[in-house]
């Protein structure tokens, strides 16, 4: 069972390695580095991601259970959005990109790749959609926060 685990761990990797190198090559320009220091995009966020993406994702962004191990349908339960997740490995462009359009196959995940993830395009508004990535910030520790704001600003260059 560990060996599986290993297993599905680094195939896992490897899929947000290849989806974040296709992003990198097919991106549009999306927001610039959102700060959590917002305070008004704050509260703004945690309302709006209390109705849609709680339900998945955990009121306390913590994810679903096992979120690693492939469901029957093959699809992964959602990730956390905390420290313990990978959300903060993604610059904000792409993370934007996500919520906005969901996981798209061949820009975004792993060409074939099949998800949940709704895309909230025609639920959420822009500036919605960067308040709930701001609140989801502004629960990173520094150290985790910094490391996301230099993967974003590399990105942008």
């Amino acid at each position: 069972m560990t060996n599986k685990r290993l297993i599905f761990g680094v195939v896992g990797i490897f899929a947000v390695a290849v989806s974040a190198l296709i992003y990198s090559v097919g991106r549009d320009s999306g927001p610039a580095f959102i700060d959590p220091a917002d305070k008004a995009f704050v509260i703004q966020g945690k309302a709006i991601y209390e109705n849609s993406c709680a339900a998945c994702h955990g009121v306390q962004l913590q994810g679903q259970p096992n979120w690693r191990e492939r469901l029957p349908n093959g699809r992964l339960p959602a990730p956390p959005h905390d420290k313990f997740g990978h959300t903060w490995h993604h610059p904000d462009a792409m993370l934007f990109d996500m919520v906005k359009n969901g996981l798209v196959p061949g820009k975004t995940a792993p060409p074939g790749y099949e998800s949940d993830m709704p895309a909230y395009a025609t639920m959420l508004s822009d500036e919605e959609i960067i308040a709930v990535l701001t609140y989801i910030k502004s629960n990173w520790p520094p150290k985790v926060l910094q490391a996301q704001k230099e993967v974003t600003m590399q990105r942008r260059e």
